[in-house]
């Protein structure tokens, strides 16, 4: 049986009251802030560990390989033991960011092998919407026992293989930036000729909270989402060739006819918005690839083609 994705508060303090608790982690992050721990410290739900996006959750290189590029496996692993995960258990995530931090953390550990992550949707306002108390100061676990997998380069995509994608390419990032109107990090302007914009909000609700499977999958949809394989309309591709595929149809027939879906593949920024979009094409039943390095990294690298406008 498939673990769920989502978790309500209420589903999180009924776990909590049980004898078999899960490991709670707070993944609070704001790009341009380092005061995530602080607020952790200030508050946080009880008995919940703080996780670090930058230190944890990302690794560090070269301006090419993007400003959140995947951490190490086995460091990975290392900081999942210090966390106090145990092989088996339930992980439960969570930030006060829209989920966006710990998206990354629910993709970056069901990618490792931890089958039951979830997502506290709503974050910790929900929590504390629901009446869920927080407490001050530091969790310092055991140490668990818990063996990653080594997923190295599966299911990610390098820019090497974003420039030869055949498929459909998501860009998760707000329409202005996407289409070169406005870029407040990255030192070019654009996407990535042949993406598609699926901004992030699409798929949130205005208190943060994901949208219905039924809203989501309209969302994707207005895209060209679940009507083929979208051959022809990746960023190899001359900007303006191959028009979006029917959008009435969920697949196309393969040379020897069976229907074949469409392959998705998402970046944003830095890695960390095209996982929680990941996130959104879960809880529709459909499998995004993830380009870490993303704008950041293809933007950094001399010579990769740039698109503007729609």
């Amino acid at each position: 049986m498939t673990a769920p994705i989502l978790i309500s508060a209420e589903e999180l303090r009924e776990l909590l009251s049980g004898e078999v608790r899960p490991r709670v982690l707070d993944v609070r992050y704001r790009l341009g802030f380092a005061d995530g721990h602080d607020q952790y410290l200030a508050g946080h739900i009880p008995g919940a560990v703080f996780v670090d996006l930058e230190g944890d959750l990302a690794g560090h290189g070269a301006p090419s390989d993007g400003r959140h590029p995947l951490p190490d496996d086995a460091a990975l692993e290392v900081s999942a033991r210090a966390w106090g995960i145990r092989a088996g258990q339930t992980v439960v995530v969570y930030d006060d960011a829209r989920s966006l931090p710990a998206s990354r953390a629910w993709w970056a550990l069901r990618r490792a092998g931890i089958d039951d992550v979830r997502l506290l949707d709503g974050g910790l306002s929900a929590w504390i919407a629901a009446g869920g108390a927080v407490e001050p100061g530091e969790v310092v676990p055991e140490p668990g026992d818990v063996t990653l997998t080594r997923p190295g380069a599966a299911g990610v995509l390098t820019a090497g293989q974003v420039a030869e994608w055949d498929g459909i390419l998501l860009d998760a990032r707000a329409p202005e930036r996407f289409r070169g109107e406005s870029e407040p990090i990255d030192p070019v302007a654009g996407h990535i000729p042949g993406a598609r914009n699926l901004p992030i909000s699409e798929v949130l609700t205005e208190d943060g909270r994901f949208r219905s499977p039924e809203r989501i999958a309209a969302a994707f949809a207005a895209v060209g989402v679940g009507s083929g394989p979208g051959v022809g309309s990746g960023p190899g591709a001359e900007a303006g060739v191959g028009a979006l595929p029917d959008a009435g149809a969920d697949a196309l027939p393969d040379a020897g006819g069976e229907e074949v879906e469409a392959r998705i593949a998402a970046y944003c920024g830095s890695g960390v918005t095209a996982a929680q979009l990941a996130l959104a094409g879960a809880l529709i039943g459909r499998d995004v690839v993830v380009f870490p390095g993303s704008w950041s990294a293809w933007s950094n690298t001399p010579g990769l083609p740039v698109a503007t406008g729609e």
